[in-house]
C-alpha cells in the first residue's frame, strides 16, 4: 500500500477509534489499560489523575504502545502505535480535552486531579486491513 493510502486508513481509524488498550512499562514488565483516546492529527491524548499509577511508569519510561480500532472498522483493521508519552498539565490543553472528551472521572477541566497524557508517535502500523491481506504497513513518524 502507498503511503498516502497507510496515511488515510490511519487517519480513518484515529477518526473513528475511542477506545484502545495502552500499555506502559512497570518495573521491567508491559503493564496495559483501557484508555479513551482523542486525536489532534496523528497525535493521540488522552486524560488520567495525576496520582495514577501510569504517571510513575511514564515518568520512569515514556515509551508506550497504543493498540486502536478493529471494532469500528468496516474491515477489522486497527493500529499498533509506538510513542512518547508526555504529561501534559497546561490549561489550554486540559480545556481543549475537556471539551471534546467524554467527562467522566472528573467534575471539570480545573479539577485538580485531572492531566491529560500525549502520544507522540514515531510509528504506526495499519493491522488486520483485509483490503491489503499479509501485509502489515507502518508509517514512521521519526522521519
Amino acid at each position: 500500500m502507498e503511503r498516502q493510502k497507510v496515511i488515510e486508513e490511519i487517519e480513518n481509524i484515529l477518526n473513528i477509534s475511542r477506545v484502545g488498550v495502552m500499555s506502559t512499562i512497570s518495573g521491567n514488565k508491559p503493564n496495559s489499560r483501557y484508555m479513551i483516546f482523542y486525536n489532534d492529527g496523528h497525535t493521540l491524548y488522552t486524560k488520567t489523575d495525576k496520582e495514577s499509577l501510569k504517571i510513575d511508569e511514564i515518568e520512569n519510561n515514556p515509551n508506550t504502545h497504543v493498540l486502536l480500532g478493529y471494532e469500528e472498522t468496516s474491515n477489522d483493521s486497527f493500529l499498533e502505535i509506538d510513542g512518547k508519552v508526555e504529561i501534559v498539565e497546561d490549561q489550554e490543553t486540559l480545556d481543549w480535552l475537556w471539551q471534546n472528551q467524554d467527562k467522566t472521572y472528573f467534575d471539570s477541566e480545573k479539577d485538580s486531579d485531572f492531566t491529560v497524557l500525549k502520544i507522540n508517535p514515531e510509528s504506526i502500523k495499519v493491522m488486520n486491513d483485509r483490503e491489503n491481506v499479509g501485509a502489515s504497513q507502518v508509517v514512521d513518524f521519526t522521519e
